[in-house]
């Protein structure tokens, strides 16, 4: 029994590997199935001429000509006839213009607590670009019942943008104060710096030389609390030195005097905002011991009402 298992075993063994090796190159025959067929070309791209090139195309210079060609120009770069002159391009950036600002920073009316009037008056403009400038400023104050106190200053600058939001300014200033026995002037050359500094400080540190050789300076700062889009409130501080004595104009060695004042504007416009405010001012050491000898007010108050315009 066990030699007729053996013996069947073995024949269905030698069936299978015959079987197999058979049916091996039948199947060698057949082609396997191609990943990617490539599809016939389209009759429209045949019919295309590559060679020819579309209307308003140009073609590829190998030799650059004509009046412009040169280094930035190179071999291969195609050049649209119509874009090959470019004599009557403009200029891609125009940073010559010129443009003018005009500012009435105070233009005011003061009522002292003594009971006297005055105008005030300060004003800036400039006319230039963006580097360089022609500056113009005036400053004064006119008092109606006397021509005691009353003074004019006026100053012609140049200005020259040396860093982002400040300018340096040279000049000559021109100075007369109004007095009842005479009209002192002088005339200084300016040296200064304008503009605003961070935290949105706007300083004017100005140093004068008089035609006398007296040497002054002044600081002037201003900052801008808006209370609201329209309403803003703005604290003036103006600081006057002397390293010498000018009697003449009332001004001793030292700090001559302190003004502190402050503004509340209502900007109808940005170019038109009237307001009110209230204004402080001090002499200080020798200066408050002329300005007394001489008969002046070392220390007054007034009350503003003013409008600030710019153009």
């Amino acid at each position: 029994m066990r030699r007729i298992v053996r013996r069947t075993a073995g024949l269905l063994a030698l069936i299978g590997w015959l079987m197999a090796h058979h049916a091996a190159p039948a199947a060698a025959q057949v082609p396997a199935p191609a990943r990617f067929t490539l599809m016939p070309t389209p009759v429209w791209v045949a019919a295309m001429d590559m060679s020819t090139p579309m209307p308003g195309m140009g073609t590829t210079s190998q030799t650059p000509t004509g009046p412009h060609a040169g280094p930035h120009m190179a071999e291969g770069t195609p050049t649209l006839p119509n874009l090959a002159d470019r004599s009557g391009w403009p200029s891609p950036v125009d940073d010559t213009a010129t443009y003018s600002f005009l500012l009435f920073d105070l233009l005011e009316y003061q009522r002292n607590t003594d009971g006297l009037d005055a105008l005030r008056w300060d004003i800036l403009g400039w006319l230039g670009g963006d580097y360089n400038r022609f500056w113009f400023k005036s400053e004064g104050r006119k008092v109606f019942a006397s021509r005691e106190g009353s003074e004019v200053e006026a100053q012609a600058l140049y200005g020259r943008l040396i860093a982002p939001f400040f300018d340096v300014q040279a000049g000559l200033r021109f100075d007369q104060r109004l007095r009842s026995g005479s009209n002192p002037t002088r005339v200084y050359a300016v040296l200064g710096l304008q503009g605003l500094a961070p935290y949105r400080f706007d300083i004017e540190p100005t140093l004068f030389i008089s035609n006398k050789g007296q040497v002054s300076a002044r600081l002037t700062a201003t900052y801008d609390v808006l209370l609201s889009q329209q309403l803003v409130l703005q604290p003036r501080l103006e600081m006057n030195a002397a390293f010498q004595k000018d009697e003449a104009i009332g001004i001793a060695a030292g700090l001559n005097d302190v003004e502190l004042g402050g503004r509340l504007r209502y900007e109808i416009r940005r170019e038109f905002a009237p307001y009110i405010g209230v204004t402080w001012k001090e002499s200080i050491g020798a200066t408050h011991r002329l300005t007394t000898r001489e008969g002046g007010d070392p220390s007054h108050v007034a009350f503003v009402a003013g409008v600030r315009l710019w153009f």
